[in-house]
């Protein structure tokens, strides 16, 4: 691994600047397929480091590509930058604070991966043109992680077409390379059309859409009985027709998130419950329109690159973090229950441990715990190329994902620790991959052998488009 210190040092080179991006972002949270500012940032960035830009990747206006280099495999860094509704909140504190009440916030620290993405790609082009070597290293700077699937949209319409190999990651309470386990996600709307009357004196003229909206809740509820326990189905209310209880509510629209471990599970699974809509459709005589909103696949490991981040994390340890840091966590881990950090450990297969406030060690690749899967557009991408993924310690033990615990710890020194581990990790991960033909092949191979067993179909269907949002008016 000694070949791969020149990556680190290059890393550190580039920090500062990339962890100024890094907290830029966090302080504009942007939501899905609204990242203009947030793109804008990472797009000048890549600029100024000399990366030959393409915006509007797979015509999505807050996607942008930067390349570097000739020649050689095309290595892949992905990033993210998109935040969450609802998890506003000031930095650097142990309580609940929102910046602006019910604003957004980095609730899981995609302010972080991109900008650590970026540092590396940046890294690795320092390196290539040092050493005089062939390949090409590309940031993707992907919007819309968070529901919007964007990277689904990216794969359909071909932008990792000629990648050899993609590497990403994302902030956590562990450090550890990722177990390439995720959920298939479908996120389907039904709206249901029924006929508004008045409720008490003329009931028997109506068609209640919110009743068709209620027996299909009834009705998916009865079916969560009869299918795989690592399945999910979640749903939320868009429309209920209105607040007069005594109308009879025309219209009613509901979106559901129907998740799978496979992608002819998930398939399946949404072919049950769109049975059970237009079964609730007809037993109030409403009709229903279901659409699709966004899809993922499950994630495709591949073991030869898993391998080869494995090293990387064990040459360089575990994140440096000091005492300030663990000051700040051990005050965010009492804002926490126990069943939060004890649930963490067990994530990893590990024992909970008392006063460790933050991971600085290496969790072993071996380590199988107990699954929690979300789902990631990231899938997508592994459908399509050879990927990894690295799980990077930037906050406390315990913190749950999606939470204003994660927001406040954003712009932390630890955060920016992590960042830079991070980056240093997929930095050394590419350099083996250009350095070494066999890895290279013997990552595609894996990536085959998969595929052999269940082709990839993307889960969004092809009439449907990504739900963009326009630019804001300037101010």
């Amino acid at each position: 691994m000694q070949n791969a210190e020149p990556i680190w040092a290059h890393v550190e080179s580039h920090q500062n600047d990339l962890v100024e991006l890094s907290d830029r972002v966090w302080g504009m949270p942007e939501t899905l397929y609204a990242e203009y500012e947030s793109c804008a940032e990472h797009t000048q960035v890549l600029r100024a480091k000399g990366f030959k830009v393409t915006e509007e990747v797979a015509g999505i206006p807050t996607a942008v590509m930067g390349e570097a280099g000739e020649g050689g495999p095309v290595i892949a860094i992905l990033g993210e930058y998109d935040a969450l509704p609802g998890l506003s909140q000031e930095a650097n504190i142990a309580e609940p604070r929102p910046i602006v009440p019910g604003g957004n916030g980095h609730g899981c620290g995609h302010n972080l991966l991109g900008s650590a993405a970026l540092l590396a790609a940046c890294a690795l082009n320092d390196w290539l043109a040092e050493n005089g070597l062939p390949g090409r290293v590309r940031y993707y700077g992907c919007p819309a992680e968070e529901g919007g699937a964007a990277k689904a949209f990216m794969v359909r319409e071909g932008a990792f077409a000629d990648v050899d190999a993609a590497i990403t990651w994302h902030p956590a309470s562990m450090t550890k390379v990722d177990e390439a386990e995720s959920l298939a996600n479908t996120r389907m709307d039904f709206e249901f059309t029924g006929r508004s009357s008045h409720a008490a004196a003329a009931p028997h003229l109506g068609r209640s859409a919110l009743d068709a909206a209620e027996l299909m809740n009834v009705g998916v509820q009865y079916l969560r009985e009869h299918i795989p326990q690592e399945s999910r189905i979640h749903y939320a209310y868009l429309d209920a027709g209105g607040t007069a209880p005594n109308v009879v509510q025309g219209k009613a629209k509901t979106r559901y998130a129907i998740r799978s471990t496979t992608l002819s599970g998930m398939f399946a699974l949404n072919e049950r419950v769109q049975k059970i809509a237009r079964g609730a459709a007809l037993m109030t005589d409403t009709e229903v329109s279901i659409s699709v909103m966004s899809a993922v696949s499950n994630m495709l490991g591949n073991t030869p690159l898993e391998e080869a981040m494995q090293k990387a994390m064990d040459a360089l340890g575990g994140v440096p973090f000091d005492d300030m840091d663990r000051q700040y966590a051990t005050e965010i881990q009492a804002t926490l229950s126990a069943e939060d950090v004890a649930s963490n450990y067990r994530s990893v297969g590990l024992k909970p441990r008392s006063g460790e406030p933050l991971c600085d060690y290496v969790v072993p690749m071996e380590n199988r715990g107990t699954k929690m899967m979300g789902s990631t557009d990231v899938a997508d991408v592994s459908w399509a190329v050879p990927t990894v993924q690295a799980r990077v310690a930037t906050h406390a033990i315990g913190t749950p994902g999606h939470s204003w615990q994660i927001t406040a710890q954003g712009k932390a020194p630890a955060a920016h620790k992590g960042m830079i581990y991070a980056a240093k990790v997929m930095g050394a991960t590419a350099r083996m991959l250009y350095a070494d033909e066999t890895l290279l092949a013997r990552a595609k191979k894996d990536h085959r052998d998969r595929l052999g067993a269940e082709p990839y179909v993307c889960p969004i269907p092809k009439d449907v488009l990504p739900p963009l949002k326009p630019r804001p008016a300037a101010e």
